[in-house]
Protein backbone atom coordinates (compact mmCIF):
# COMPACT_ATOMS: atom_id res chain seq x y z
CA UNK A 1 0.00 0.00 0.00
CA UNK A 2 2.75 2.32 0.89
CA UNK A 3 4.75 1.63 -2.64
CA UNK A 4 1.24 2.51 -4.58
CA UNK A 5 0.98 5.47 -2.90
CA UNK A 6 4.96 6.51 -3.56
CA UNK A 7 4.24 5.42 -7.43
CA UNK A 8 1.11 7.74 -7.86
CA UNK A 9 3.06 10.64 -6.22
CA UNK A 10 6.00 10.02 -8.77
CA UNK A 11 3.51 9.85 -11.84
CA UNK A 12 2.04 13.06 -10.38
CA UNK A 13 5.52 14.80 -10.23
CA UNK A 14 6.57 13.79 -13.39
CA UNK A 15 2.99 15.56 -14.76
CA UNK A 16 4.19 18.52 -13.02
CA UNK A 17 7.43 18.50 -14.82
CA UNK A 18 6.19 17.87 -17.89
CA UNK A 19 3.42 20.45 -17.92
CA UNK A 20 6.29 23.28 -16.13
CA UNK A 21 8.78 22.54 -19.09
CA UNK A 22 5.99 22.81 -21.75
CA UNK A 23 4.80 25.92 -20.27
CA UNK A 24 8.56 27.08 -20.21
CA UNK A 25 8.97 26.39 -23.46
CA UNK A 26 5.75 28.30 -24.39
CA UNK A 27 6.42 31.30 -22.72
CA UNK A 28 10.14 30.93 -24.13
CA UNK A 29 8.65 31.34 -27.46
CA UNK A 30 6.05 34.11 -27.00
CA UNK A 31 8.69 36.20 -25.60
CA UNK A 32 12.31 35.60 -26.18
CA UNK A 33 12.38 33.56 -29.32
CA UNK A 34 9.46 34.89 -30.75
CA UNK A 35 9.67 36.50 -34.22
CA UNK A 36 10.11 40.22 -34.41
CA UNK A 37 8.00 42.11 -36.30
CA UNK A 38 9.16 42.28 -40.06
CA UNK A 39 9.71 46.45 -40.70
CA UNK A 40 8.15 47.98 -43.89
CA UNK A 41 7.39 50.51 -45.81
CA UNK A 42 3.37 51.88 -46.86
CA UNK A 43 1.37 53.84 -49.05
CA UNK A 44 -1.92 55.25 -47.56
CA UNK A 45 -4.00 55.01 -49.99
CA UNK A 46 -5.19 58.60 -51.34
CA UNK A 47 -8.01 60.37 -54.26
CA UNK A 48 -5.21 62.12 -56.80
CA UNK A 49 -5.14 61.69 -60.80
CA UNK A 50 -4.56 58.82 -62.59
CA UNK A 51 -3.42 58.27 -65.85
CA UNK A 52 -3.23 55.80 -68.39
CA UNK A 53 -0.24 56.20 -71.29
CA UNK A 54 2.50 54.83 -72.76
CA UNK A 55 6.32 55.71 -72.85
CA UNK A 56 8.76 55.47 -76.21
CA UNK A 57 10.57 52.51 -75.95
CA UNK A 58 13.70 54.05 -76.38
CA UNK A 59 15.06 57.91 -75.89
CA UNK A 60 14.00 60.16 -77.89
CA UNK A 61 16.09 63.11 -79.13
CA UNK A 62 15.53 66.89 -78.94
CA UNK A 63 15.64 68.66 -82.48
CA UNK A 64 14.59 72.02 -83.62
CA UNK A 65 12.00 72.85 -86.29
CA UNK A 66 14.71 75.70 -88.01
CA UNK A 67 17.83 74.68 -87.94
CA UNK A 68 20.86 76.44 -90.47
CA UNK A 69 24.33 75.26 -91.78
CA UNK A 70 25.97 78.41 -93.46
CA UNK A 71 28.19 78.63 -95.43
CA UNK A 72 29.25 81.95 -97.93
CA UNK A 73 28.67 80.32 -101.18
CA UNK A 74 32.22 81.62 -102.50
CA UNK A 75 35.64 80.90 -101.76
CA UNK A 76 37.50 83.91 -99.77
CA UNK A 77 39.42 84.62 -97.04
CA UNK A 78 37.58 85.29 -93.93
CA UNK A 79 38.23 88.84 -92.33
CA UNK A 80 35.97 88.53 -89.12
CA UNK A 81 33.79 86.68 -87.05
CA UNK A 82 31.29 88.02 -84.82
CA UNK A 83 30.14 85.31 -82.89
CA UNK A 84 31.26 82.29 -80.83
CA UNK A 85 29.84 79.14 -80.33
CA UNK A 86 26.79 79.97 -77.74
CA UNK A 87 26.17 83.21 -79.17
CA UNK A 88 22.53 84.58 -79.26
CA UNK A 89 21.72 86.47 -82.20
CA UNK A 90 18.63 88.30 -83.78
CA UNK A 91 17.43 87.66 -87.06
CA UNK A 92 19.88 90.09 -89.75
CA UNK A 93 22.74 90.18 -87.48
CA UNK A 94 26.33 89.79 -89.40
CA UNK A 95 27.73 86.54 -88.33
CA UNK A 96 30.79 86.20 -90.84
CA UNK A 97 32.75 88.43 -92.91
CA UNK A 98 35.11 87.71 -96.29
CA UNK A 99 37.51 89.89 -97.13
CA UNK A 100 35.23 91.65 -100.06
CA UNK A 101 37.57 93.66 -102.05
CA UNK A 102 37.78 91.91 -105.15
CA UNK A 103 34.10 91.41 -105.37
CA UNK A 104 33.85 95.75 -104.32
CA UNK A 105 35.63 95.81 -107.19
CA UNK A 106 33.14 94.14 -109.43
CA UNK A 107 30.64 95.88 -108.16
CA UNK A 108 32.27 99.17 -109.46
CA UNK A 109 33.50 97.64 -112.63
CA UNK A 110 29.83 96.67 -112.96
CA UNK A 111 28.74 100.24 -112.31
CA UNK A 112 30.86 101.81 -114.39
CA UNK A 113 29.83 99.66 -117.24
CA UNK A 114 26.44 100.56 -116.46
CA UNK A 115 26.81 104.16 -117.22
CA UNK A 116 28.81 103.78 -120.31
CA UNK A 117 25.72 101.71 -121.32
CA UNK A 118 23.12 104.12 -120.15
CA UNK A 119 25.47 106.88 -122.44
CA UNK A 120 25.41 104.33 -125.55
CA UNK A 121 21.88 103.66 -125.39
CA UNK A 122 21.25 107.47 -125.05
CA UNK A 123 23.94 108.45 -127.87
CA UNK A 124 21.77 105.54 -130.15
CA UNK A 125 18.35 107.24 -128.91
CA UNK A 126 19.40 110.86 -130.31
CA UNK A 127 20.93 109.69 -133.76
CA UNK A 128 17.45 107.58 -134.21
CA UNK A 129 15.27 110.40 -133.25
CA UNK A 130 17.72 112.23 -135.99
CA UNK A 131 17.26 109.90 -138.28
CA UNK A 132 13.68 109.58 -137.79
CA UNK A 133 12.37 113.08 -138.79
CA UNK A 134 15.10 113.15 -141.80
CA UNK A 135 12.86 110.02 -142.66
CA UNK A 136 9.72 111.58 -142.15
CA UNK A 137 11.39 114.84 -144.17
CA UNK A 138 12.78 112.73 -147.27
CA UNK A 139 8.87 111.11 -147.23
CA UNK A 140 7.70 114.48 -147.36
CA UNK A 141 9.63 115.62 -150.36
CA UNK A 142 9.69 112.71 -152.03
CA UNK A 143 5.98 112.58 -152.72
CA UNK A 144 6.92 115.97 -154.22
CA UNK A 145 8.98 114.80 -156.62
CA UNK A 146 12.00 116.86 -154.56
CA UNK A 147 14.38 113.99 -153.73
CA UNK A 148 15.87 110.92 -155.91
CA UNK A 149 15.06 107.71 -155.03
CA UNK A 150 18.66 107.06 -154.25
CA UNK A 151 18.48 109.49 -151.12
CA UNK A 152 15.41 108.16 -150.21
CA UNK A 153 16.73 105.24 -149.53
CA UNK A 154 19.76 106.23 -147.85
CA UNK A 155 17.43 107.97 -145.41
CA UNK A 156 15.21 104.86 -144.82
CA UNK A 157 18.27 102.56 -144.42
CA UNK A 158 19.32 105.18 -141.87
CA UNK A 159 16.52 105.48 -140.35
CA UNK A 160 16.07 101.73 -139.53
CA UNK A 161 19.98 100.97 -138.31
CA UNK A 162 19.46 103.23 -135.93
CA UNK A 163 16.25 102.18 -134.65
CA UNK A 164 18.06 98.65 -134.29
CA UNK A 165 21.31 100.63 -132.87
CA UNK A 166 18.86 102.16 -130.29
CA UNK A 167 17.16 98.54 -129.25
CA UNK A 168 20.64 97.15 -129.51
CA UNK A 169 21.89 99.93 -126.61
CA UNK A 170 18.48 99.16 -124.74
CA UNK A 171 19.76 95.71 -124.55
CA UNK A 172 23.34 96.57 -123.62
CA UNK A 173 21.85 98.24 -120.71
CA UNK A 174 19.59 95.87 -119.54
CA UNK A 175 22.50 92.96 -119.62
CA UNK A 176 24.15 95.81 -117.67
CA UNK A 177 22.04 95.84 -115.01
CA UNK A 178 21.90 92.53 -114.91
CA UNK A 179 25.88 92.33 -114.77
CA UNK A 180 25.84 94.70 -111.51
CA UNK A 181 23.03 92.51 -110.35
CA UNK A 182 24.91 89.94 -110.03
CA UNK A 183 28.02 91.41 -108.82
CA UNK A 184 26.13 92.48 -106.01
CA UNK A 185 24.96 88.94 -105.11
CA UNK A 186 28.43 88.10 -105.60
CA UNK A 187 29.35 90.67 -102.86
CA UNK A 188 26.45 89.89 -100.75
CA UNK A 189 28.01 86.31 -100.13
CA UNK A 190 31.02 87.83 -98.50
CA UNK A 191 28.92 88.19 -95.29
CA UNK A 192 26.51 85.43 -93.42
CA UNK A 193 23.87 86.77 -92.17
CA UNK A 194 21.21 85.49 -89.24
CA UNK A 195 18.25 83.99 -91.32
CA UNK A 196 16.30 83.82 -88.23
CA UNK A 197 17.04 84.33 -84.29
CA UNK A 198 18.55 82.37 -82.93
CA UNK A 199 21.71 80.46 -80.62
CA UNK A 200 24.95 79.18 -82.82
CA UNK A 201 25.73 75.98 -81.92
CA UNK A 202 29.40 75.79 -83.98
CA UNK A 203 31.40 77.96 -85.52
CA UNK A 204 34.59 75.78 -87.48
CA UNK A 205 36.73 78.48 -88.78
CA UNK A 206 38.70 81.58 -87.91
CA UNK A 207 39.94 84.65 -88.73
CA UNK A 208 42.76 84.38 -91.46
CA UNK A 209 41.47 80.70 -92.90
CA UNK A 210 40.59 80.68 -96.44
CA UNK A 211 37.71 78.40 -97.65
CA UNK A 212 38.20 76.95 -100.86
CA UNK A 213 36.09 76.77 -103.53
CA UNK A 214 34.18 73.66 -104.31
CA UNK A 215 33.88 71.68 -107.31
CA UNK A 216 30.60 72.35 -109.46
CA UNK A 217 26.87 70.90 -107.85
CA UNK A 218 29.34 70.31 -104.56
CA UNK A 219 28.45 72.68 -101.65
CA UNK A 220 30.93 74.32 -99.70
CA UNK A 221 30.79 72.86 -95.73
CA UNK A 222 28.74 74.66 -93.32
CA UNK A 223 31.13 77.05 -91.29
CA UNK A 224 28.41 78.05 -88.99
CA UNK A 225 25.61 75.84 -87.49
CA UNK A 226 22.38 78.37 -86.19
CA UNK A 227 19.25 76.99 -84.45
CA UNK A 228 16.18 78.10 -83.02
CA UNK A 229 15.76 77.15 -79.31
CA UNK A 230 11.98 78.10 -79.74
CA UNK A 231 10.88 75.79 -82.68
CA UNK A 232 12.15 72.69 -80.06
CA UNK A 233 10.41 69.08 -80.84
CA UNK A 234 11.03 65.58 -79.52
CA UNK A 235 11.17 62.74 -81.62
CA UNK A 236 11.05 59.53 -79.91
CA UNK A 237 10.35 55.68 -81.08
CA UNK A 238 7.34 54.41 -80.12
CA UNK A 239 6.70 50.78 -80.02
CA UNK A 240 4.26 49.12 -82.65
CA UNK A 241 2.46 47.36 -79.96
CA UNK A 242 0.82 50.81 -78.96
CA UNK A 243 0.44 52.86 -82.30
CA UNK A 244 -3.31 51.70 -82.63
CA UNK A 245 -3.87 54.14 -79.41
CA UNK A 246 -2.20 57.03 -80.41
CA UNK A 247 -3.95 59.83 -82.38
CA UNK A 248 -2.65 63.52 -82.84
CA UNK A 249 -3.31 65.97 -80.59
CA UNK A 250 -2.47 63.60 -77.67
CA UNK A 251 -1.34 65.35 -74.51
CA UNK A 252 2.31 64.41 -73.52
CA UNK A 253 4.96 64.81 -71.04
CA UNK A 254 8.49 64.95 -71.71
CA UNK A 255 11.76 64.65 -69.48
CA UNK A 256 15.36 64.57 -69.60
CA UNK A 257 18.40 63.51 -67.83
CA UNK A 258 19.45 67.25 -67.67
CA UNK A 259 16.43 68.18 -65.54
CA UNK A 260 15.81 65.34 -63.82
CA UNK A 261 13.33 67.62 -61.64
CA UNK A 262 11.46 68.75 -64.37
CA UNK A 263 8.89 67.88 -67.14
CA UNK A 264 7.66 69.87 -69.80
CA UNK A 265 3.86 69.52 -71.37
CA UNK A 266 3.97 69.12 -74.96
CA UNK A 267 1.27 67.68 -77.63
CA UNK A 268 1.63 64.87 -80.27
CA UNK A 269 2.02 66.61 -83.48
CA UNK A 270 3.19 63.56 -85.97
CA UNK A 271 2.98 59.68 -86.03
CA UNK A 272 4.82 58.60 -88.83
CA UNK A 273 2.88 56.41 -91.98
CA UNK A 274 5.51 53.76 -91.45
CA UNK A 275 6.96 51.19 -89.12
CA UNK A 276 10.57 50.84 -88.67
CA UNK A 277 11.83 47.43 -88.73
CA UNK A 278 15.85 48.07 -87.75
CA UNK A 279 15.71 44.71 -85.98
CA UNK A 280 12.62 42.44 -86.17
CA UNK A 281 12.20 41.95 -82.39
CA UNK A 282 12.37 45.90 -81.85
CA UNK A 283 9.32 47.24 -84.37
CA UNK A 284 8.81 51.31 -83.75
CA UNK A 285 6.75 53.84 -84.95
CA UNK A 286 8.06 57.36 -85.10
CA UNK A 287 6.25 60.23 -83.23
CA UNK A 288 7.14 63.95 -82.43
CA UNK A 289 5.68 66.09 -79.64
CA UNK A 290 5.61 69.89 -79.99
CA UNK A 291 7.02 71.84 -76.65
CA UNK A 292 4.25 74.09 -75.10
CA UNK A 293 5.91 76.33 -73.34
CA UNK A 294 8.32 78.91 -75.69
CA UNK A 295 10.09 79.90 -72.43
CA UNK A 296 12.17 77.13 -71.76
CA UNK A 297 15.73 76.98 -70.34
CA UNK A 298 18.52 78.57 -72.23
CA UNK A 299 20.66 75.33 -72.42
CA UNK A 300 17.72 73.10 -73.19
CA UNK A 301 19.93 72.36 -76.82
CA UNK A 302 18.47 70.51 -79.35
CA UNK A 303 20.57 66.95 -79.11
CA UNK A 304 19.61 66.14 -75.77
CA UNK A 305 18.17 62.65 -75.23
CA UNK A 306 15.10 62.88 -73.62
CA UNK A 307 11.79 60.60 -72.93
CA UNK A 308 8.24 61.52 -73.72
CA UNK A 309 4.88 60.30 -72.17
CA UNK A 310 2.06 60.07 -74.24
CA UNK A 311 -1.33 60.43 -72.01
CA UNK A 312 -4.17 58.10 -73.66
CA UNK A 313 -6.66 58.88 -70.21
CA UNK A 314 -6.79 60.58 -67.45
CA UNK A 315 -9.38 60.41 -64.36
CA UNK A 316 -9.04 63.35 -61.33
CA UNK A 317 -9.92 62.46 -57.99
CA UNK A 318 -9.88 58.24 -57.92
CA UNK A 319 -8.91 56.37 -55.47
CA UNK A 320 -5.31 55.41 -56.30
CA UNK A 321 -1.68 53.32 -55.36
CA UNK A 322 1.94 53.42 -56.54
CA UNK A 323 1.90 50.79 -59.48
CA UNK A 324 4.43 48.73 -58.06
CA UNK A 325 2.60 48.05 -54.96
CA UNK A 326 0.41 45.72 -57.00
CA UNK A 327 1.15 41.85 -56.68
CA UNK A 328 0.51 39.05 -59.28
CA UNK A 329 -3.50 38.88 -59.62
CA UNK A 330 -3.79 42.25 -58.59
CA UNK A 331 -3.62 41.39 -55.03
CA UNK A 332 -1.91 43.76 -52.47
CA UNK A 333 -0.84 43.74 -49.08
CA UNK A 334 -2.51 45.66 -46.38
CA UNK A 335 -1.26 46.53 -42.91
CA UNK A 336 -4.19 45.28 -40.30
CA UNK A 337 -3.97 45.19 -36.56
CA UNK A 338 -0.22 44.81 -36.70
CA UNK A 339 -0.45 41.95 -39.28
CA UNK A 340 -0.30 41.86 -43.33
CA UNK A 341 -4.00 40.59 -45.11
CA UNK A 342 -3.75 40.09 -48.53
CA UNK A 343 -6.39 41.59 -50.26
CA UNK A 344 -7.90 41.45 -53.71
CA UNK A 345 -8.52 44.65 -55.74
CA UNK A 346 -9.88 45.87 -58.66
CA UNK A 347 -7.64 48.42 -61.23
CA UNK A 348 -9.01 50.74 -63.23
CA UNK A 349 -6.46 53.33 -65.16
CA UNK A 350 -2.66 52.65 -64.72
CA UNK A 351 0.97 53.59 -65.53
CA UNK A 352 4.08 53.14 -64.48
CA UNK A 353 3.12 55.66 -61.00
CA UNK A 354 -0.25 54.83 -59.94
CA UNK A 355 -2.93 52.56 -60.78
CA UNK A 356 -6.13 53.74 -60.17
CA UNK A 357 -8.30 51.26 -57.43
CA UNK A 358 -12.12 50.95 -58.01
CA UNK A 359 -12.72 48.05 -55.34
CA UNK A 360 -10.84 46.23 -52.73
CA UNK A 361 -9.34 49.30 -50.41
CA UNK A 362 -10.41 52.75 -48.65
CA UNK A 363 -8.96 55.56 -48.79
CA UNK A 364 -6.39 55.83 -45.70
CA UNK A 365 -5.79 52.38 -45.94
CA UNK A 366 -1.68 51.33 -45.05
CA UNK A 367 -0.29 49.16 -48.38
CA UNK A 368 2.83 47.84 -48.29
CA UNK A 369 5.33 48.86 -51.22
CA UNK A 370 8.49 47.50 -50.03
CA UNK A 371 7.98 43.89 -51.22
CA UNK A 372 11.29 43.03 -52.02
CA UNK A 373 11.95 40.63 -49.43
CA UNK A 374 10.79 37.09 -48.47
CA UNK A 375 9.27 37.32 -44.90
CA UNK A 376 6.91 40.15 -46.13
CA UNK A 377 4.17 37.46 -46.67
CA UNK A 378 0.43 37.68 -45.99
CA UNK A 379 -0.25 36.92 -42.06
CA UNK A 380 3.25 38.21 -41.03
CA UNK A 381 3.86 40.31 -38.00
CA UNK A 382 5.06 43.77 -39.21
CA UNK A 383 5.99 47.64 -37.83
CA UNK A 384 5.38 50.38 -40.25
CA UNK A 385 8.90 51.87 -40.72
CA UNK A 386 8.33 54.45 -43.18
CA UNK A 387 5.55 55.73 -45.56
CA UNK A 388 5.80 56.57 -48.86
CA UNK A 389 6.42 60.03 -50.20
CA UNK A 390 3.41 60.87 -52.24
Amino acid sequence: MIQQRAGGKGWLKTVVILLALGGGAFLLRQTVFRAQPVPVTVFRAEKGRVEDSVVNSRAGTVQSRRRAGMSPGIAGLVSEIKVEKGSRVKKGDVLLRLDDREQQAQVQLAMRSLEAAKALAEQARLEADLAQRLWNRTQSLARNDVVSETVREQDHTRFLSTQAASKAAGARVLEAEAALEAARATLAKTVIAAPFDGVVLDVTIEVGEWISPSPPGVFIPPIVDLIDPRALYLSAPMDEADVARLHLGLPTRITLDAFRDQSFAGTLTYIASFVEARQEQNRTLRIEAELKDTTLPANLLPGLSADLEVILDSREQVLRIPTYALLDGSRVLVVQNGRLEERKVGAGLHNWSYTEITSGLSAGELVVVSLDRPEVKAGARVTVSAEAEK
